[in-house]
């Protein structure tokens, strides 16, 4: 796969396709199985490929906001064991597909062929 969003951790981040790059959907069950890229405080750093103009937030229903990147809030997964995993990419889990997005903002739909082939050019942390 090519390259991918990843938190400042190298971590891979998700889009979950019932947001429709608008809104937070994944909340209660959903969340704890793919947490939300939280805000915490300042602002986002961004590195790599990733565009500044392109880092957003959106109200998180359970509280606080998320970031997001061409308005898809991101989410981690917790079956991703270490950075450059991308165990979710593709997978249909809590009501919807979950898929990687590349700094461009483009969502990449197909699956990688080996679940842990990210390469990262850009990374996006919590503000």
């Amino acid at each position: 796969m090519g390259a991918v969003l990843v938190n400042a951790q190298g971590r891979t981040l998700y889009t979950f396709a019932p947001d429709k790059a608008q809104k937070v959907t994944c909340v209660g069950q959903c969340a704890s199985i793919w947490p939300p890229l939280a805000i915490s405080s300042g602002n986002a750093g961004v590195s790599g490929g990733v565009q500044a103009s392109m880092v957003g937030s959106d109200a998180n229903p359970a509280g606080g906001r998320v970031v997001t990147y061409k308005g898809w809030p991101l989410y981690m997964y917790v079956a991703d064991p270490s950075a450059g995993s991308d165990h979710g990419e593709g997978i249909n889990s809590s009501g919807g597909r979950w898929y990687v997005i590349s700094p461009s903002g483009a969502v990449v739909t197909k699956a990688s062929s080996g679940g842990s082939s990210s390469s990262s050019s850009g990374s996006v942390g919590g503000y």
